[in-house]
């Protein structure tokens, strides 16, 4: 089986993933995309991370009865903190059958030479890359896939700040992640 892996903290998950996610399970040859929830990601500050748990259950409560799609947990066991190259490695050894590709924004793409072992990842596994505004890629190869999926201007530090303000966050999130939000008060206070 073909998995896009799209990373990520998901704090909180919110429409732009959906339809990145949704984008490729539709536009390449993946059959499935699984979100992998990152406890920590070594390049953002843990302080403004909502509970790796809630976070996991809001990604559930967004993808639900979506055959294409799959919330992931495999980072919470590796050590911390979550390198994309130890998880890939965990899971061609867990899923042997199964073969891998990143998914990533054109933006994080630029960091790559910045992440643990980058020359392993580029070298040993697929890359499906979707371009965002002013980070255009023109790498091509059998590793590198690039991607026009539809875009939204939507962040989860904007969502997480309208929720500070009492600001709705209808439309930015599905809806049962906004009910979820509200009824456990995340995101009220400073993290």
């Amino acid at each position: 089986m073909k998995i896009g892996l799209y990373f990520g903290s998901f704090n909180p998950i919110h429409i732009g993933h959906l339809i990145i996610a949704n984008h490729v399970a539709n536009n390449t040859d993946v059959n499935q995309v699984w979100f992998v929830v990152s406890p920590h990601n070594p390049l953002k500050k843990s302080s403004t991370l909502l509970n790796e748990y809630h976070r996991l259950h809001l990604v559930q409560l967004a993808i639900e009865g979506d055959p294409q799609l799959k919330v992931s947990d495999i980072e919470f066991r590796l050590p911390r903190p979550s390198y994309t190259v130890d998880t890939l490695v965990y899971l061609k050894e867990k899923y042997p059958t199964h073969q891998f590709s990143v998914i990533i924004g054109s933006d994080s793409f630029q960091n790559i030479h910045r992440w643990k072992n980058s020359e392993i990842l580029l070298s040993n596994y697929h890359f499906i890359i979707y371009q965002r505004p002013g980070f255009l890629i023109k790498e091509k190869g059998n590793k590198i896939q690039l991607l026009y999926a539809p875009l939204l201007e939507i962040s989860s530090t904007a969502i997480r700040e309208a929720i500070k303000r009492e600001q709705s966050i209808r439309y930015l999130v599905p809806e049962k992640v906004r009910q979820e939000i509200e009824k456990s008060s995340y995101y009220k206070q400073s993290l």
